[in-house]
């Protein structure tokens, strides 16, 4: 079975997804972006692993990535079956043509769940769901895209999940005292302090103010709040504490390298994600969710986050769900487990339990269950 495999790059948490895959396939993966994406933090850079892949030579037009070399490779490639990803202007229809042409199966990769409502993306809808709804198979993130497809008239039959995976290896390792303590130094946090952690792009479409104001409103003198990360957002985050006078209970981090993130994750208390509802997004997932589980950390996100959509965050058990831009919920939720150390105890052991069940065998399953749909119906 010959596969050709897709997508914009290989970022760090794919890693080990991409070879799991080709334990059980033979796949090409076709990555045609150079990991430039405005979504992306640069400095996590793009990767490789064990597999056969190739970083295709391309131009951007705009936001669209062009790589000539494409439709020759999938053309000459052999394969029996294709996959590609949501995103691409000029890769998606392409690998698309290229199936029809050759009268091979098409699978779709996909974690959206809304209708992207910018000018340009209203102007390509109709298109997008033509491949939605023609598509041989569609595997998504998690049970949220699942819906989501369903109500775009996808048949639900060919709906597969890929539960959305992290290499849980690299994040559920003990991390020591000693690391513990340095972080603490390096960001001057009092060892006696509480610490409420985000993890990510500092950007609107995170909520980040939604946050900062709840933290404002619990008026406690025993918590520090961690912003980890790079973003355009920083300078407003920082005027706004200047504002409520909190400053001095704020951290900015800056950029965390993906295999640093662990030790943040140990020495919080709990772990936000605040997401907003845009016009040109919706958190497809939020894999630091499943960072944080590792680590036997509770996480608050809002009912924006794929995770919570899908089904990964369970609210009351390893977490809570809030309702997105929704300050004074937010604010109670942190302070329901800042203030009980049992049910913070609690949580943790669940989120542990629960991600390890959310691994990349369990996510490529989700693939080879579209690919054996595919091909069989094909017989």
């Amino acid at each position: 079975m010959n596969i050709a495999f897709v997508t914009n790059f290989c970022p760090y948490y794919r890693v080990r997804t991409f070879e799991t895959l080709a334990k059980y396939h033979n796949v090409d993966y076709f990555f045609y972006s150079a990991g430039n994406e405005w979504y992306w933090q640069q400095q996590h850079g793009i990767r490789s692993g064990n597999f056969h892949y190739e970083y295709l030579r391309g131009l951007s037009v705009g936001r669209t990535r062009i790589t000539p070399d494409l439709p020759g490779k999938l053309l000459r490639g052999g394969y029996d079956v294709y996959i590609k990803c949501i995103n691409g202007r000029f890769a998606l229809p392409i690998t698309y043509l290229i199936a029809r042409i050759r009268n091979k199966p098409f699978i779709l990769w996909t974690g959206i769940w809304m209708r992207l409502m910018t000018p340009s993306h209203r102007l390509i809808f109709p298109a997008t769901r033509f491949i939605y709804r023609n598509a041989d198979a569609v595997v998504v993130y998690g049970e949220h895209v699942k819906r989501y497809l369903i109500s775009e008239g996808v048949s639900e039959e060919r709906i597969f999940v890929a539960s959305h995976s992290v290499d849980n290896n690299v994040y559920n390792r003990a991390v020591t005292e000693e690391e513990r303590a340095a972080l603490k130094q390096k960001l001057n946090i009092p060892e006696e302090k509480k610490i409420i952690l985000y993890l990510g792009r500092l950007e609107e479409a995170k909520g980040l103010s939604y946050l900062l104001d709840a933290f404002a409103s619990l008026k406690r003198e025993d918590c520090i709040l961690v912003f980890a990360g790079n973003g355009k957002y920083r300078h407003q985050l920082e005027e706004r504490a200047v504002e409520k006078d909190i400053i001095a209970q704020i951290r900015f981090a800056g950029y965390v390298q993906p295999e640093q993130a662990t030790v943040y994750y140990a020495d919080a208390n709990v772990f936000v994600l605040p997401s907003i509802t845009t016009k040109t997004t919706k958190e497809t997932w939020g894999l630091v969710v499943n960072e944080a589980f590792n680590q036997g950390l509770p996480v608050i996100a809002t009912d924006a986050v794929g995770a919570a959509a899908g089904g990964f965050i369970k609210d009351g058990i390893n977490g809570y769900i809030v309702k997105e831009r929704d300050t004074n919920e937010l604010a109670k939720a942190m302070q329901k487990i800042l203030d009980d150390p049992q049910k913070r105890e609690d949580f943790g052991k669940n989120a542990r339990s629960t991600v390890a069940l959310w691994d990349n065998e369990n996510m490529v399953l989700g693939f080879r269950q579209a690919i054996d749909y595919v091909t069989t119906k094909r017989k």
